[in-house]
This record gives C-alpha cells, sequence and structure tokens, in this order.
C-alpha cells in the first residue's frame, strides 16, 4: 500500500520520499531514505535528513507494520510489533509536525474501528506473556490513541482499510504466506481500491482535526476505543521510554 501510494502521488507530480529497508522496484522519481523503522536513532535520523531537505510536508502517510511469530527485541530493547508499527509512527509525526502545518494531512493506517484487544498496562512490552495476535492488537490500538493525542496543526486520520492484497510476503512463516496468498485471491480488497482514499486526501484533507475511516465508514471519535485518558496515558508512557 505504501508503495501504490507513492507512485501514485508521485504520477500527480508531487515530491515523493519513501523510507524503509530497501527501494522494492520504486521509481526513480521517488526519493529513498533507508531506515529501519524499528530503531530509534534511525527513525530519528531518517525524520532529521527530512527536516534537511525539506521545508515543508504537505503529507505523512505511516504504514509500517511487520508481524512477529515469536516475541523480538529491538536495539533499544523494545518489544518489535510496538516499536515498528507504534513507536515509529509517533516519532515520524512528533519529529515532523514543525514542518506541517493546518494544510497538511497525516494518514495512519492501522486498525481503527477494531473493539478487541487494548494497551496491555500491566506488561506493554509483553516480556510475560507474548501473542502475535495480542502484538499487533495493541500497537493497532496505540495507533488509535496516537491520533487522539495529536495536538498539531496538520489534520489527522486514522484509517483502516480492510483486508488487502498488501503485505502478504511480510509474514515470517512461509505457511501463514501461502495461506494469506490464498484468502486474499477471493477475500481482500485490490490495493488500489484501498490506497484510493489516501490519494485523495492529500489533496483534500478533511475539515476536522481528527477524523477516523473504518472500511469507508466514518466513525464517532468519541468511540471508547477513542479514550482522551488513554491517549494522554500512552503519550506519557512514551515519553518515559525516550527519555
Amino acid at each position: 500500500m505504501g508503495r501504490a501510494t507513492a507512485v501514485a502521488r508521485a504520477a500527480r507530480g508531487d515530491q515523493v520520499t519513501v523510507l524503509g529497508r530497501d527501494r522494492r522496484d520504486l521509481p526513480a522519481d521517488i526519493d529513498f531514505l533507508r531506515a529501519d523503522l524499528s530503531e530509534i536513532a534511525e527513525v530519528e535520523h531518517a525524520a532529521g535528513e527530512i527536516a534537511r531537505r525539506y521545508d515543508r510536508v504537505d503529507a505523512l502517510a505511516l504504514f509500517a507494520n511487520r508481524p512477529m511469530p515469536k516475541r523480538t527485541e529491538t536495539a533499544d530493547g523494545l518489544e518489535y510489533t510496538f516499536a515498528i508499527y507504534y513507536l515509529s509512527r509517533y516519532l515520524l509525526g512528533v519529529r515532523l509536525a514543525p514542518l506541517m502545518d493546518a494544510t497538511s494531512v497525516i494518514v495512519n493506517v492501522s486498525g481503527v474501528g477494531t473493539t478487541k484487544g487494548g494497551i496491555n498496562w500491566a506488561d506493554p512490552q509483553f516480556r510475560d506473556k507474548y501473542g502475535l495476535i495480542s502484538a499487533q492488537l495493541q500497537a493497532g490500538r496505540a495507533n488509535d490513541l496516537l491520533g487522539v493525542a495529536w495536538d498539531g496543526q496538520a489534520r489527522y486520520v486514522l484509517y483502516h482499510p480492510g483486508f488487502t492484497r498488501s503485505g502478504l510476503d511480510g509474514h515470517p512463516s512461509p505457511l501463514v504466506r501461502v495461506l494469506l496468498k490464498t484468502l486474499a485471491a477471493v477475500a481482500a480488497r485490490p490495493i488500489e481500491r484501498s490506497v484510493a482514499p489516501i490519494i485523495e486526501w492529500v489533496d483534500r484533507p478533511p475539515a476536522a482535526p481528527l477524523t477516523a475511516v473504518d472500511r469507508g465508514t466514518m466513525l464517532d471519535p468519541g468511540l471508547p476505543t477513542l479514550d482522551p485518558a488513554e491517549a494522554r496515558k500512552l503519550r506519557d508512557y512514551t515519553e518515559s521510554l525516550l527519555c
């Protein structure tokens, strides 16, 4: 989805920069910054490089995620899913906020509208009992709360595209990859359909400071899963990790 969005916006004449581990056949007219988004130092470096190259950011689209069947720690001692799926997005938003204004937009692609799971406050890094689904649900909820806590000028969009034919090669288990691709062939949305709203939000950000969309349905920002108190608690916890 990230690649499709980048290619579509570059085709419209935008200056596009992609962050990731490799170019993955990106066209030559798209800038690329190599970064392991699971590591704080590399996210910080990438954000600093963007600030050095450009004087403003019109749109920031956040896609990074990779399911891990076993608990894995990053170089910073953090649970991998928490680090790449949530913390990288937190850092990019905060560090690039000075380059954005009320005409800019952040699109956070995660699972808004999902009611299962939540923040495991007793053990956010899953040191005692790890589960792939639990870690994914926690990071997804953390992204919901990231949008709620956002206090920058840019418009913030939480977007759940639904099951999409995207990232199916990212799962580390060959069996799961085969199952996902088989299911995707009959049940998943085409990438072009899922990224279409993102492409348009770049040109026409929603008017509200926070917008939540679950598979085409606008959500009430007052949902229990979008709790401001939880958002503040998560922000405080996140900042404590970065001190």
